[in-house]
């Protein structure tokens, strides 16, 4: 059983997907709930989604490795994109871990440093 509190919220997942309700939501003390019904919910959602795919667009079409793609190939990785924050100093990938995922940088700065093996002159 798992404690809802303020600013928790429950329900999506019947109006994303027009399901049954996955979970049973018994009030423990007196609460003041807001809801959405499905169309409200479904607009905010969709204008939502848009709105990240341009925004995530415009950007992409910025970025010179991207530019040579059409604007159906930017869309499709805009779809996906998932932003991270880093606070400073936070390290973002490590030399020698396995490369799996790809980044941008959106916003901030960031430091990219590379080891010299023993005996390689310096680049």
């Amino acid at each position: 059983m798992k404690g809802l509190e303020p600013g928790d919220a429950f329900g999506e997942l019947a109006l994303l997907y027009n399901a049954p309700r996955a979970a049973t939501i018994i009030a423990k003390s007196d609460v003041t709930l807001w809801q959405l019904d499905r169309a409200t919910f479904n607009h905010i959602v969709k204008d939502a989604s848009q709105n990240k795919r341009a925004k995530y667009e415009d950007f992409l079409q910025s970025v010179p490795i991207l530019q040579s793609m059409d604007h159906y190939e930017r869309s499709k990785i805009a779809d996906t994109i998932k932003e991270q924050v880093f606070a400073p100093g936070e390290t973002v990938i490590a030399e020698g871990e396995e490369g799996d995922t790809f980044y941008l940088v959106m916003t901030g700065e960031a430091n990219a440093t590379k080891t010299l093996q023993a005996g390689a002159a310096p680049q």
